[in-house]
């Protein structure tokens, strides 16, 4: 179990498959670099961030799904520990943020749908929601998309939100981090701070 978390009563969580991203929001947001592996799934542990004077803490959590090299009984570990993580922390998470690939995660989606299995993009979105932590899905690297409402209304669908996109700009953000193009993004999680009666927070988004 991951136990390097500082003792913060306010928590945002980037959760989301490896490779996504999350590490280059993560840098966007509070001006820090974090070490990340050249290759999927190096990060093991989260990365925290916390300023001192304030009670709350931005976390990046390891990503689950597959990594190249990683053997399955590890993955499923990690996997184990991420969902851990967030049912133990759920009362401090004020919103998670799911980061997808934009132009990757419909086609990964479809590929592991089936009667036996739910994408993990997926389950951990209503897993998310189950637990009443408002969700605001970061569609990444949108750049390289060229049918950009067609892809996000596919994403919608495929999360259970009736299309199309646009009247779901609390939960859909389309970004591309590396470009520092992310306000989709923080207008998300702002709006889901304020409704928490936490605009506080709206100096780090």
């Amino acid at each position: 179990m991951f136990d390097s978390r500082p003792n913060r009563s306010a928590e945002v969580v980037l959760v989301g498959r490896s490779n996504v991203g999350k590490s280059t929001l993560m840098r966007e947001l509070t001006g820090h670099t974090f070490d990340t592996g050249q290759r999927p799934g190096v990060t093991r542990q989260p990365n925290h961030y916390d300023w001192n004077a304030e009670d709350f803490v931005l976390t990046d959590l390891p990503g689950f799904g597959f990594m190249k090299g990683v053997p399955d009984e590890v993955r499923e570990e990690i996997k184990d520990d991420i969902v851990a993580y967030l049912e133990t922390h759920a009362e401090q998470i004020l919103v998670a943020v799911l980061v997808v690939d934009g132009k990757a995660v419909i086609d990964i989606i479809d590929r592991h749908s089936g009667p036996d299995e739910i994408p993990h993009d997926v389950e951990m979105f209503h897993f998310l929601r189950d637990m009443g932590i408002p969700v605001v899905v970061a569609v990444n690297k949108m750049d390289k998309v060229d049918d950009r409402d067609e892809r996000l209304d596919a994403l919608c669908d495929r999360l259970g939100l009736l299309p199309p996109w646009k009247q779901w700009q609390e939960t859909i953000a389309p970004i591309t981090a590396k470009r520092g193009s992310i306000d989709p993004m923080t207008e998300a999680v702002r709006h889901h701070l304020h409704e928490q009666q936490r605009d506080d927070l709206f100096t780090f988004f």
